[in-house]
């Protein structure tokens, strides 16, 4: 007979949830099954994006760089978040343990929208990450990770250049969080930012999904190619 729900120990009832919402995103972004992934993505929507049509953003990095990247970014996560599964940390926590050489990350956009609504958001960014890139969820985040020895790419976010978002109103706010990712990097020969800001031309809304907010395949796509050159630079086995 199963137990009722309200006698379950709440750890359980937490790991059960970051299985239940972690698992379908983990996900190997290539259908090479001969290599164990080496690379893992986590991070929110921008990253999962077009997932379901293996068009996301690690699926095309898995096919750039010819092997199999790990895909656990899930839509709606944060940074900072009350509900643990959400929590970006929690995806790198659920990841199978392994040698990884690259984890991928980005984050941070859905804590300023749904987080404190772009507006007096310097709390919110301060727990995040700090004004000199040390202290914050974010910094602990990547310490974790290269604790390992893995190599860290922290990516940015789109900007829709001439043409209206329903985010644009977000764009200082993001902007301070991008000076403080670079800030961090800085510090760490292994961390690098890696911002997008530049990526979509004036009025060129073929890189946006139709909200204008999330990337198009070939806005995913054009986001792992500047992914997939900086560690071909930085990694001579690749």
């Amino acid at each position: 007979m199963p137990l009722p729900a309200h006698l379950i120990p709440t750890w359980i009832l937490r790991r059960f949830l970051i299985l239940l919402l972690v698992l379908p995103a983990m996900a190997a972004a290539s259908d090479d099954t001969s290599r164990a992934p080496k690379i893992l993505a986590i991070g929110d929507s921008m990253m999962s994006w077009h997932s379901v049509g293996a068009a996301s953003v690690p699926h095309a990095l898995a096919r750039l760089l010819d092997e199999p990247v790990q895909n656990a970014a899930i839509a709606g996560a944060r940074i900072v978040s009350p509900i643990p599964p959400l929590r970006i940390s929690a995806q790198y926590g659920a990841a199978p343990e392994r040698d990884w050489d690259w984890v991928v990350v980005n984050g941070g956009g859905n804590d300023l929208v749904f987080g404190c609504g772009c507006r007096a958001c310097d709390n919110r960014i301060a727990r995040m990450i700090g004004p000199k890139g040390q202290r914050g969820d974010i910094p602990k985040l990547v310490r974790n990770i290269r604790k390992t020895g893995a190599r860290v790419v922290y990516v940015g976010y789109l900007r829709s250049p001439g043409v209206n978002s329903a985010i644009d109103i977000c764009a200082p706010q993001g902007d301070e969080l991008e000076r403080r990712l670079s800030a961090m990097a800085a510090q760490d020969k292994g961390v690098y930012f890696l911002p997008i800001h530049d990526l979509v031309p004036h009025k060129d809304t073929s890189f946006h999904s139709l909200d204008m907010v999330h990337p198009s395949r070939k806005g995913s796509h054009a986001i792992a190619t500047r992914i997939a050159a900086l560690i071909r630079a930085k990694d001579r086995a690749r």
